[in-house]
């Protein structure tokens, strides 16, 4: 009955977080939704490259927040026959999913900020578009901001992929700032390369999130934490040899197995004491939620 109220407490702190995350995400989702049709208007009307592919991002942005969202709402369901550790996997999924939406949209305007270099004219972009560019760097600032730290609150990738997806997207509207400005003094190629540098950016913050979403699945793990981890189980009293640990990422949880050789005389009871030692000190120490712990005799 103590393991089940264990478990119990453990699902219901997770779904807490996952409810504060899904805050983050709608947050990005009403700020894309704003900002993409800003920057697509003003882009038009001004003539900006660089302004028009920042926008067309915010538009992908929109979809890839939709998916971390709907892979958020998924996480919160709780375990059953198919999911005995639950369904927290689906995030990660979801910041996967997102990473395809991203690089192609990222192929996409760099293609097209390429493709202005071979135009025989550049128009100079209305300076109404680097003020635009500008108000929406800082307001993707103050979203990366309230994502990252709630990322870092609640432990959860997916909305650390959110997080550094608004800081793309702030560092994007600066460089077509910078491109539009310096399309003010007579350099009006500075624009499309700026469109160009966007394009490239999108898919560097495609490819980490990506990595890190592919590492989570295929049960990737960081192996200076894994040693930090080990160091931890040595240092309990009783424990004489580490035979194995290994750990994984289960959605914002992380999962550890560990064999430890202890000495034979032990009884049951001594036994397994150590074992829940070593599962405090590493919930306490590495915040890790599920700990396995198999003793075997020296």
């Amino acid at each position: 009955m103590e393991q089940y109220n264990g478990l119990e407490v453990l699902f219901l702190e997770n779904y807490n977080d996952i409810k504060r995350g899904e805050k983050g995400a709608w947050l990005s989702i009403a700020a894309y939704i704003v900002l993409s049709a800003v920057k697509l208007l003003i882009g038009t009307a001004s003539g900006s490259q660089a302004l028009l592919a920042d926008g067309l991002n915010n538009t992908t942005d929109i979809i890839a927040s939709i998916a971390v969202l709907t892979g958020l709402r998924i996480s919160r369901r709780p375990p059953d026959s198919n999911h005995s550790y639950g369904h927290y996997r689906a995030e990660t999924v979801a910041a996967l999913i997102a990473s395809f939406i991203m690089v192609g949209v990222g192929l996409q305007v760099l293609y097209q900020g390429v493709n202005k270099f071979v135009q025989p004219a550049l128009e100079t972009p209305d300076l109404l578009a680097a003020w635009t560019a500008g108000i929406c760097a800082l307001i993707m600032l103050g979203v990366y901001r309230y994502n990252s730290r709630l990322a870092r609150s609640i432990n959860s990738n997916a909305i650390r992929a959110v997080a550094q997806d608004n800081r793309s997207d702030a560092m994007v509207s600066m460089g077509a700032l910078i491109g539009i400005v310096g399309s003010q003094f007579g350099i009006p190629w500075l624009d499309p390369l700026a469109a160009t540098l966007v394009g490239l950016m999108i898919c560097k913050t495609a490819w980490d999130i990506f990595r890190q979403a592919s590492h989570d699945l295929t049960d990737g793990f960081d192996a200076s934490e894994l040693k930090l981890m080990r160091e931890t189980v040595a240092e309990v009293e009783g424990v004489e040899v580490i035979k194995d640990i290994k750990a994984r990422i289960h959605g914002n949880n992380v999962l550890v197995d560990t064999t430890v050789l202890v000495n034979s005389m032990l009884n049951v009871v001594q036994s397994h004491h150590i074992t829940e030692e070593i599962e405090e000190q590493l919930k306490d120490r590495h915040q890790v939620a599920t700990v396995l712990v198999h003793i075997e005799p020296l």
